[in-house]
């Protein structure tokens, strides 16, 4: 069993920076495929950035490239996104997404059973 917790978010104006990090706990919490996904009202739920368990290989979004930036402390099973030139399009609740098999967190299926955090909210006001 995978528990994830999350923390950071919050409310920022257009052009700032917030920080999410996504701590997991559990016998396989250093081999898993972490990610973030994002969600608004009435849409589903969005794929934002994912890394793999070595921490080499990072994915993100084509609307966050080079604004967000997914890493991990391998030792503390700390995944982190840090969020610059954040845009109102940005808001969202922001759930961290872990797994064993890395497609899953790549290429997220409804129909996938995968761990997921509490969810944090991100506000970006214009």
């Amino acid at each position: 069993q995978v528990q994830l917790d999350e923390s950071g978010g919050g409310l920022v104006q257009a052009g700032g920076s917030l920080g999410l990090s996504c701590a997991a706990s559990g016998h396989t919490a250093s081999r898993l495929a972490m990610g973030w996904f994002r969600q608004v009202p009435g849409k589903e739920r969005e794929f934002v950035a994912a890394i793999m368990w070595r921490g080499h290989n990072t994915y993100y979004a084509d609307s966050v490239k080079g604004r967000f930036t997914i890493s991990r402390d391998i030792a503390k099973n700390t995944v982190y996104l840090q969020m610059n030139s954040l845009k109102p399009e940005d808001t969202g609740v922001y759930y961290c997404a872990a797994d064993l098999e890395p497609r899953k967190v790549l290429n997220y299926r409804p129909e996938d059973t995968i761990y997921w955090g509490q969810g944090t909210h991100v506000t970006v006001s214009s």
